[in-house]
């Protein structure tokens, strides 16, 4: 019977170690990539940003249906006042939705976004949108957030999205993840200036 090789064992060692250092590197990545690649390629009804609206470009009208959503931990009052408009492709519109703190005390939250049909997504761009920020609002403060966008004029044209006349605008509002806040016993006391 023949032993391996302290050589081939070490070598054996190094590998799986590498395997697993890759695999630990990509599972921190995979978020931010695949984020990417949603943005990029509008999978999963992911919009996308833009600079300006090209101005309209047909007469065929798109009706934008809003949704909203709060998470339960968040206890907010989160809709849209307007719920639904009528654009062209092309044409720029601002629209807003409205969230209230309904509790005793501060709170933070942190909209995400997505549109219906999926396949619409990647013709949907904003070039102003709440849901890029965190928003605070104190105990019982409303507040009336924007959206501005507009729909690429070639949804019209690609035969994947051609027959597309409503695209649905969902947000989903979520407590933001805040910080621990230093406590009296966490707190370095001042130096003392003699």
């Amino acid at each position: 019977m023949l032993l391996p090789s302290r050589r081939g064992n070490g070598a054996t060692a190094l590998l799986l170690v590498s395997v697993v250092a890759a695999m630990l590197g990509l599972s921190f990545a995979s978020v931010p990539l695949y984020r990417l690649f949603c943005q990029a390629t509008g999978l999963g009804g992911t919009t996308q940003r833009a600079v300006s609206a090209p101005g309209a470009k047909s007469d065929i009208v798109i009706i934008v249906p809003f949704d909203a959503e709060t998470a339960p931990e968040l206890a907010w009052e989160f809709r849209p006042p307007q719920r639904t408009v009528a654009v062209r492709p092309g044409e720029e519109r601002q629209v807003f939705y409205r969230a209230i703190n309904k509790t005793n005390a501060p709170t933070t939250g942190s909209a995400t976004y997505n549109v219906t049909p999926a396949k619409a997504g990647i013709y949907f761009d904003k070039l102003q949108c709440f849901c890029f920020t965190e928003q605070h609002l104190a105990a019982g403060e409303s507040a009336d957030m924007g959206v501005v966008f507009f729909v690429d004029p070639d949804i019209l044209s690609d035969p994947n999205t051609s027959d597309v006349r409503a695209i649905t605008l969902s947000y989903t509002m979520f407590r933001a993840h805040q910080p621990a806040r230093p406590t009296a016993s966490t707190v370095l006391p001042a130096p003392s200036v003699n």
